[in-house]
């Protein structure tokens, strides 16, 4: 036997399974989907980095829904749990973008034209989550009309209570002034600031031994927008390294377009409040 070999004749392996491991995990469907349209050598690293972030963004989706029946429920302590479990999550997506800024302009535009139309912009996985977290924006709806069950979850995400919104309900039944009209308002439209929220905030900020599990939670949340900014500044960089300012393949105006969303904020209060502290 080889000085390398692991000697398994001890073991009680189990060769012949009910199950194996691909086909618990339906390796064959999911290694079977990268289907380049080039003959370039980077268009496989691309497609693989984009199907792995929509994975790991579906696992957000599944943790992101039922922290949010946990709000509801006045039930934090489960939610927490989840949002951290976000958080990370969120690490290996801003992660991925390195492995993609190893490609050169050169290399992209070897496949650039297999794309077609097709784009990031039109990930209704990332959509829905940036409804869910809070940056309500009505027109970005319309990017999927033509796939009508894709288009209701989008609608539905549009139209349901944030995750902050969630929260702010909950300051209220704990007992907090919150103004009736963020506790029913329009949930599709985008979020406004309120003097009031802030207020509200800055009471449980400077009381965090009396309020501690609203101002872990609060915490909590500031993570997943701090970390959801990385991602969005770690893609506007890759996009500018790659194709520099060109329109991107959807049509928006690529890193101009990104660089906007950089500017876009989910807690507003959750900012401000260390201003006012």
């Amino acid at each position: 036997m080889s000085e390398n070999a692991v000697d398994l004749s001890g073991e009680d392996i189990h060769w012949n399974q009910d199950i194996s491991y691909g086909q618990y995990l339906d390796l064959e469907k999911i290694l079977d989907g990268q289907n380049c349209l080039s003959d370039s050598h980077d268009e496989m690293m691309f497609i693989v980095i984009h199907q792995a972030s929509e994975l790991w963004m579906k696992l957000m989706i599944h943790e992101l829904t039922a922290a949010m029946e946990c709000v509801k429920q006045d039930n934090l302590g489960p939610a927490m749990k989840m949002v951290a479990r976000i958080a990370r999550c969120q690490e290996q997506l801003i992660s991925a973008w390195s492995v993609l800024s190893t490609m050169t302009p050169k290399d992209y535009l070897s496949f650039r034209d297999s794309l077609g139309q097709s784009s990031g912009f039109q990930s209704y996985q990332y959509r829905i989550i940036e409804f869910s977290l809070g940056n309500k924006n009505p027109s970005m709806v319309a990017a999927h009309q033509a796939f009508p069950e894709i288009h209701k979850k989008v609608d539905d995400a549009l139209r349901t209570p944030s995750i902050y919104d969630l929260t702010i309900q909950l300051l209220a039944k704990r007992g907090f002034d919150v103004p009736a009209d963020y506790l029913d308002r329009d949930w599709s439209e985008p979020y406004n600031a309120s003097p009031a929220i802030e207020a509200i905030w800055s009471e449980i900020y400077r009381n965090g031994d009396k309020y501690w599990e609203l101002y872990d939670w609060a915490e909590k949340l500031v993570d997943i927008e701090h970390r959801f900014q990385t991602w969005r500044f770690s893609h506007m960089k890759t996009v500018e390294r790659i194709i520099g300012h060109r329109r991107g393949s959807g049509g928006t105006g690529g890193v101009s377009y990104l660089v906007k969303a950089l500017d876009l904020s989910f807690y507003p209060e959750l900012w401000s409040v260390r201003t006012a502290l």
